[in-house]
């Protein structure tokens, strides 16, 4: 059979360019904004304009995505970031650009950034198949594109804005979404499709396939008790990064050059964990990998930020909690492509990834008003207990059984010479 790497390499750098033009907007955006109207309470409505469509574009776009088709809806997903970003730096040397436009600007790009990023997921069996490698390497490769766009674009993002200032990272922001919609375009096939991704018969409308896609993850005892244990630990990761951590690093670990080392070891450590398992995640127990995996990022580095030790000790901590925590995504991302129909996958994936979000703003403020009473030692001591005994809920069994990988097809016989 022969393999076409060029599909998969196409999703996995349009991934890579396009994930990296949302780092340069959340980067360069709040400095413009702040710097146009000199007001923090400015900066955060627009923070917050940029943050909720990836929320409700995540769980409500899948439907339309899986309607156009997931080549397709990548591309446009990429051309209309470019538009409406291109359209902040062109008004603003133009007509001008009021802050309402600018707010309406930043919330349609950001609305089809989750359709798009879900798109190329959606397509990674297909792409793998083709190329010949296993869906979990496949996955693995994606979560460290993703990674790497992070931890990479950020530190860029800062320097381009430091030396051109935030309207010429905005322009080019524009121009990494076009360059993302490029190379979907020309690398990956427009015939590259799931079978099942063939429009139905019958369409019901949007709300009717938005419920069958909802109600097929309710249904679904697997998928289901992922998101419900991604959503609490999600809460307690919240809580960690958004307030323990830099309270913390700020009071005991020397400061925001502390928190910026930690944060960029978490980063790093998972980025080789996650091309760790790109290579060897097809050949692990699946169920172990991940109890493993969640238990040692989770609890031990909010216990290792309790003790307060001497920072290279917390960053060897935080170092192993980055590559467990690498294997994570592309662990679920396997199994969520194996379980859920083709026809469905975008949908089915939005709902997954707003679910997992969900409950963040949650946790972040619950840990503020627990460390101003409780104290951050104490906080931390209590989430890493939680947090544990919530990843542990695997090894019960019950719908967790069904993480084990599926049997392959058997191999087809050739016809005996002469048959037709």
């Amino acid at each position: 059979m022969t393999r076409d790497r060029r599909p998969l390499a196409g999703l996995l750098i349009g991934h890579a360019v396009s994930l990296t033009g949302n780092v340069l907007t959340l980067i360069a955006l709040p400095l413009y904004v702040l710097a146009e109207t000199g007001s923090p309470a400015a900066t955060g409505l627009a923070g917050a304009f940029a943050t909720a469509p990836v929320v409700l574009g995540g769980a409500f776009g899948g439907v339309l995505v899986d309607r156009i088709g997931y080549r397709r809806s990548s591309v446009l997903a990429d051309v209309v970031s470019g538009v409406t970003i291109a359209a902040v730096p062109l008004l603003h040397a133009t007509v001008g650009l009021p802050f309402p436009a600018l707010l309406a600007l930043v919330f349609v790009s950001g609305l089809l950034d989750t359709p798009g990023q879900t798109a190329r997921t959606a397509l990674m069996p297909e792409a793998a198949a083709a190329a010949g490698v296993p869906i979990e390497r496949a996955i693995g490769w994606e979560e460290a594109t993703s990674r790497g766009a992070r931890m990479i674009g950020a530190p860029v993002a800062g320097l381009l804005v430091g030396v051109l200032g935030p309207v010429p990272v905005l322009a080019v922001d524009a121009v990494t979404f076009a360059v993302s919609a490029l190379i979907v375009t020309v690398l990956v096939p427009r015939g590259m499709r799931p079978a099942a991704e063939e429009p139905e018969p019958e369409r019901r409308g949007y709300w009717p396939e938005f419920a069958a896609g909802l109600r097929f993850l309710v249904r679904e005892p697997l998928l289901r008790a992922m998101v419900l244990l991604v959503l609490v630990t999600n809460l307690f990761d919240a809580a960690k990064t958004s307030v323990l951590l830099p309270v913390v690093a700020d009071r005991e670990l020397g400061g925001p050059a502390a928190f910026g080392l930690l944060v960029g070891t978490m980063g790093g450590g998972a980025l080789v964990g996650s091309l760790v398992f790109s290579a060897i995640g097809h050949r692990l127990p699946r169920r172990a990998t991940f109890v493993t995996a969640y238990a040692l990022c989770g609890a031990p580095p909010m216990w290792a930020l309790a003790a307060a030790p001497p920072l290279p000790v917390v960053v060897a901590v935080v170092a192993v909690a980055g590559l467990a925590a690498g294997a994570l995504n592309p662990l679920m991302g396997a199994v969520e492509v194996e379980r859920v129909p083709a026809a469905m996958r975008a949908r089915v994936f939005g709902v997954i990834g707003a679910g997992a979000w969900a409950a963040m703003p949650v946790g972040a403020f619950g840990a503020g008003l627990a460390a101003d009473r409780f104290g951050p030692a104490a906080t931390l001591v209590t989430v890493g207990v939680c947090y544990l005994l919530v990843v542990l809920t695997p090894l019960l069994g019950g719908p967790w059984r069904g993480m084990r990988r599926p049997p392959a097809a058997p191999a087809r016989q050739p016809e005996p010479a002469g048959t037709t």
